[in-house]
């Protein structure tokens, strides 16, 4: 769900290192800067313009006064026919990223209220943005997820849904990407789950006081968090390295308590949740100056059910986790005093993120065959970009996938669609394909071998500009049914694996026909 920031806020985050780092740890992107736009300063953060991250959309300028310079300008994404609009960014393979991303209306379409669609991060569908109560009070919003990066480019997307308004054009204005340390967050396996910022807070922290870089090393925002409970001030600073999640110290100079004997009630967040396991973490310390008496015990529940026991808070401050955390509706944290214990609870500070399950992996061989595919056409489909087949539903224009283990590429579709360029050798590395359909193009080149694609069964390059001969192991393919290659410039004869068989074969060329389209592709 959004999290809101006044459009005022000076945004923090950590400054962002050049592209051609080798290793890139983190980026901060200023959507629709355009691609002579020097850096904009927010504080005393650079961000850069997102040109050369993403191929496609419009860009756009919020003209109104005192915005942050990273809110006055968005990119939008007009074209109806693209399944997903995605930014494609460099970064360490196996690395563990925090993303953030923000979005602006600021009325750029001229609409009645933003448009709502989904974001993709990684072939997994992460959440739909829907901005217009944020709009509507004069705020901006952010998402926030921290997912593992399945290779050295790392994707995300935007696109619409059955929300999304006929006139209405999906948007964004800033991205952000963070490294995060091994230990942050480790109890949770990547592999299989991302972790969708919920709510971050800092307790008893005055409204408006967020707390961000240089105070969290990893670019974190913590929201202040006010309730009817006291507030007191910590006399003792913590060692954010002495805990995994590497918390800011300054998350823990304020913390809300009760009295000596009383429960400390604390409902965080104000909003109810959806029924889905959570990664919880809540930081605590006692407040009084460092001594051999400055501790206190006390058991923690969350919605009346056993969280922790007897935990034993002193100034050094201490932390409790779970992994997946059942939550459902509206959450009421109950911190109840050991027996005898001179001093109430406190809480400091916590953390409430979405487990969320991977939607699977397209095999890393068809992604890489794939985008050499697209390398080699000069006008490939806007969409082509991010992972080909995932999420279900935003597979690239004229691909189908099927799933299993990993999804695969089965089949090929750009039939007339007036694709320029040349057919890539590794397209033989898509092994699992039924159907190539790229007939009434502008290919140009040789057609490449094809003798791996033992699952082929249709074969359609006809009324394209190739050139030189048949490759012979066409007629070797195993469940080849048709061959389609009339109205090219192919020389020489035809291969004798080709002759005399049942492969139906289209060599001469037509006058005026139009290509063949698949059935039911």
């Amino acid at each position: 769900m959004s999290l809101c920031l006044l459009f005022l806020l000076w945004l923090v985050s950590i400054p962002l290192l050049a592209h051609s780092q080798p290793n890139p740890r983190g980026y901060l992107l200023n959507c629709g800067a355009g691609p002579t736009s020097e850096s904009v300063t927010v504080g005393n953060l650079k961000y850069t313009t997102d040109e050369g991250f993403i191929l496609v959309g419009n860009t756009s300028t919020i003209k109104q006064e005192d915005l942050v310079p990273i809110l006055a300008t968005l990119r939008y994404f007009p074209n109806k026919s693209a399944r997903k609009y995605c930014y494609s960014i460099p970064v360490i393979k196996g690395g563990k990223y925090l993303v953030r991303t923000t979005y602006y209306y600021g009325n750029f379409d001229g609409g009645k209220e933003p448009p709502v669609f989904d974001q993709i991060v990684e072939g997994t569908k992460w959440s739909v943005v829907n901005t217009t109560e944020d709009y509507a009070n004069g705020l901006s919003s952010y998402y926030e997820i921290v997912v593992h990066a399945k290779s050295k480019t790392f994707s995300v997307c935007l696109a619409r849904n059955n929300m999304t308004g006929s006139d209405s054009s999906p948007f964004i204005s800033a991205l952000e990407l963070e490294y995060l340390d091994d230990s942050v967050y480790n109890t949770t396996d990547f592999s299989k789950y991302a972790l969708s910022t919920v709510v971050r807070s800092s307790f008893g922290t005055s409204e408006g006081d967020i707390i961000g870089f240089p105070d969290d090393k990893f670019n974190r925002l913590w929201q202040p968090q006010m309730d009817q409970n006291p507030i007191v001030r910590c006399k003792a600073n913590v060692t954010p390295s002495d805990f995994w999640n590497v918390p800011p110290a300054k998350a823990f100079h304020n913390s809300i308590t009760t009295s000596r004997g009383k429960q400390l009630h604390v409902k965080w967040p104000s909003w109810p949740l959806p029924s889905a396991a959570y990664y919880i973490a809540l930081y605590f310390q006692d407040n009084r100056n460092p001594s051999p008496f400055s501790w206190r015990v006390f058991n923690v529940s969350i919605n009346g059910k056993n969280f922790y026991s007897n935990v034993n808070v002193t100034t050094r401050g201490l932390t409790v986790y779970a992994p997946k955390w059942p939550l459902s509706g509206q959450t009421e944290i109950v911190m109840t005093p050991g027996q005898g214990v001179p001093v109430g609870p406190v809480i400091s500070a916590g953390e409430i993120l979405q487990v969320l399950p991977l939607g699977g992996m397209t095999l890393p061989r068809d992604v890489m065959a794939m985008n050499e595919l697209r390398r080699n056409f000069d006008n490939p489909p806007p969409d082509w970009s991010g992972d080909p087949c995932l999420p279900e539903g935003n597979s690239w224009t004229g691909v189908t996938c099927d799933g299993g283990k990993f999804f695969r590429v089965i089949t090929l579709n750009l039939t007339g669609a007036g694709i320029s360029g040349s057919l890539a050798p590794n397209i033989a590395n898509l092994t699992a394909l039924h159907h190539i359909w790229l007939g009434g193009n502008k290919l140009l080149g040789n057609i490449p071998e094809m003798g791996s694609l033992k699952e082929l069964q249709s074969l359609h390059l006809e009324k394209n500009q190739l050139e030189g001969s048949i490759p012979e192991s066409l007629g070797r393919l195993p469940k080849i049914r048709e061959i389609f290659l009339q109205d090219n410039k192919l020389e020489g004869d035809v291969p004798e694996t080709l002759q005399n068989t049942k492969i139906n074969i289209q060599l001469k060329n037509e006058v005026d026909s139009e290509p063949e389209s698949p059935v039911n592709m």
